[in-house]
């Protein structure tokens, strides 16, 4: 088949089966809503789960410190030529202070991060246990490591816990990834079984807290704090893209590891570095998370509530966090019920495989602390309607 030919055909398919995407005509942002298409819409699809993209005072302080320090918009360079600025330097002690481990790695992104990570760490010899529902870029940097990949039930530790046993004596390192709250359900991790289990077989345990650094533990160092496994992991990866209200990602760890990963990891090594203006910016809003503890209280108490709501309702929900699925089974449901949302003036995205398996599409609900229950209590009635 000619090229083109084919492409189109894949369309088509795509189509047919209710998984074409296109890009969705995003505007400002204003407080709680967004312009989409030119119309404000409830923003219930947003990863700034601290409301801190909105905070006008910081970003007042920001932009006056830009004007007095003249923050560069480029780095020009990859960080082992002549791209890190002294705010990497700063931006990572401040995370060593805050985690209390010996050394941390900013990265450009989440997916940076997972895609280097792992195949700098690990090789055809080793062994990679990854939860089956974690992110698409743990999978991806499993996938290029070229280490024996086996994905463990969802939540399953006596899976697991089969997997690591039979491996015994049969690779030379045993990888436990995961990520702490799952980004499509909205569920968590058992941190302290994976810890038992990481000390049992001599593993090593890589948590991605992307969606739980700024919402989990009372200075927002995520699922790792609040279960106080903070200091058993050997790898804990957060990102600055979503509570943290920036650009990047993060990494902390034990100082050997880290030397390793600078001369080793190749989407460290081989990509220009941040800004030296996204950095500022990243250590003010880390700065004024780890603050922000009743704000995370608030977020889990609304969370739980919309929720309660949903489930009383008759709609299939999942998880314990500030992310609220609602499963609608098929694809084309999920479209349709977005687009109803979005006509009733809600931005409630719709998920479709690959990012979920085959017929659990959802609408996504992404909670953020700047709403008030009576900004959401509607929903439910709302997504109710909807489905009739």
């Amino acid at each position: 088949m000619e090229f083109h030919a084919f492409i189109r055909n894949r369309l088509d398919m795509l189509r047919s089966e209710g998984r074409f995407r296109t890009l969705p005509d995003i505007g400002e942002r204003s407080g709680k809503f967004i312009y989409v298409a030119g119309q404000s819409r409830l923003n219930l699809s947003s990863n700034d789960y601290l409301g801190l993209a909105e905070d006008r005072f910081l970003r007042d302080a920001y932009s006056e410190a830009c004007r007095e320090q003249g923050y560069s918009m480029t780095s020009s360079s990859s960080r082992l030529l002549t791209g890190n600025h002294h705010w990497y330097e700063q931006l990572e002690r401040e995370l060593e202070q805050m985690y209390g481990r010996d050394a941390a790695l900013v990265f450009n992104s989440g997916y940076h991060a997972n895609v280097g990570i792992l195949p700098a760490l690990a090789g055809r010899n080793d062994l990679i246990l990854s939860d089956r529902l974690n992110h698409a870029s743990i999978i991806d940097g499993a996938g290029i490591s070229g280490a024996v990949h086996l994905r463990y039930r969802h939540n399953d530790t006596s899976h697991l816990e089969e997997l690591l046993d039979s491996a015994q004596g049969s690779y030379r390192h045993r990888f436990i990834v995961t990520e702490s709250v799952f980004s499509m359900d909205g569920d968590l991790a058992d941190l302290r079984k994976l810890v038992q289990l990481k000390k049992r077989y001599g593993a090593v345990l890589i948590v991605d807290e992307a969606h739980a650094a700024g919402v989990f533990g009372e200075r927002g160092l995520g699922l790792c704090e609040t279960t106080g496994t903070v200091a058993d992991m050997d790898i804990i990866i957060g990102t600055f893209g979503k509570a943290f209200a920036s650009t990047g990602a993060y990494a902390v760890m034990d100082s050997v590891i880290r030397d390793y990963l600078v001369n080793t990891m190749r989407s460290f090594i081989f990509t220009t570095a941040l800004p030296p203006a996204v950095l500022a910016w990243s250590m003010m809003t880390l700065r004024k998370q780890s603050e922000m503890y009743g704000e995370r209280i608030h977020l889990q108490r609304i969370a739980a509530m919309l929720r309660g709501r949903l489930a009383d309702a008759g709609f299939e929900v999942s998880g314990v966090s500030q992310i609220v699925p609602v499963i609608t089974g098929s694809n084309e449901s999920a479209v349709i019920l977005a687009e109803k949302l979005r006509r009733a003036g809600v931005l409630g995205m719709a998920v479709r495989p690959p990012t979920v398996p085959e017929n659990r599409a959802r609408i996504r609900l992404s909670l953020r602390a700047n709403l008030q229950w009576d900004d959401i209590e509607y929903i439910p009635d709302l997504i109710k309607a909807g489905r009739s």
